[in-house]
């Protein structure tokens, strides 16, 4: 069955962003991908998305849904025919919406876990908060609009870190199929970020002593986007062979 392209408005993404061992990275990627090193370090974060006007192109946007999301992402690249590809690998993804823990890797790409979400917006002022009903993920945020980069940032501009973003469209989602990974474009129409100013944050993923030793991982910067027009586009699944 054909997957119709899904279009809608981002009302807001924050990408907490985390620069972390890339050795440590590396062995909780399967095959075929490795780390995007960047200055030493590879890249890793969570992605806080709400969505508005969720539908089929086909439809009206007035019927299209709404949700919180949640999204953690590592920056890798993998060998293809045609060359180095990068995009994200996508451990897990957590959901205010039960209709997308049903559809999610059945009719569309990507297992979502439910979750409940706890938002806050006041002007540049933004807290998300989310627990998942399987009590595996945590996290919260606390942040505000910036002028700019933190000065540890290991991107040297905001035009720096949004091109380096912008490039990981395409994401490979764990699934509980061994060796299979479902594939979603994530298309923005609109692209525009905006530093964002941290003063808060907690994460039971990066925060996990025994998945990220004690040094290996530390607060790199976050971004902001807000009102984009978008895509998701479904692409083929990626199956590995065991052993490979």
């Amino acid at each position: 069955m054909r997957v119709p392209t899904i279009k809608g408005l981002i009302e807001r993404r924050m990408l907490v962003n985390y620069r972390v061992d890339v050795e440590v990275l590396q062995r909780m990627l399967p095959s075929p991908f490795r780390v995007k090193v960047t200055s030493g370090v590879g890249v890793a974060g969570v992605c806080l998305i709400r969505l508005a006007q969720i539908r089929p192109r086909f439809v009206p946007s007035i019927l299209g849904l709404s949700s919180e999301n949640a999204a953690h992402r590592i920056a890798v690249e993998w060998d293809t025919p045609a060359g180095v590809r990068e995009g994200v690998f996508i451990p897990r993804r957590d959901t205010s919406s039960r209709l997308n823990t049903w559809v999610g890797g059945r009719l569309f790409p990507g297992e979502h876990q439910l979750a409940r979400f706890d938002v806050h917006e006041s002007g540049d002022d933004l807290r998300v908060a989310l627990r998942s009903a399987d009590g595996r993920t945590r996290v919260a945020v606390e942040a505000s609009v910036a002028p700019r980069l933190p000065e540890t940032s290991i991107f040297r501009s905001v035009a720096d870190a949004s091109a380096f973003f912008e490039r990981g469209s395409i994401g490979y989602s764990a699934t509980h199929r061994p060796g299979s990974f479902d594939c979603l474009e994530l298309r923005s129409l609109d692209w525009h970020v905006t530093p964002l100013a941290v003063r808060h944050v907690e994460s039971s993923f990066f925060s996990d002593p025994a998945v990220f030793p004690p040094g290996s991982v530390h607060l790199d910067c976050a971004l902001l986007m807000r009102g984009i027009r978008h895509e998701w586009r479904a692409h083929d699944s990626l199956r590995v062979e065991a052993g490979r």
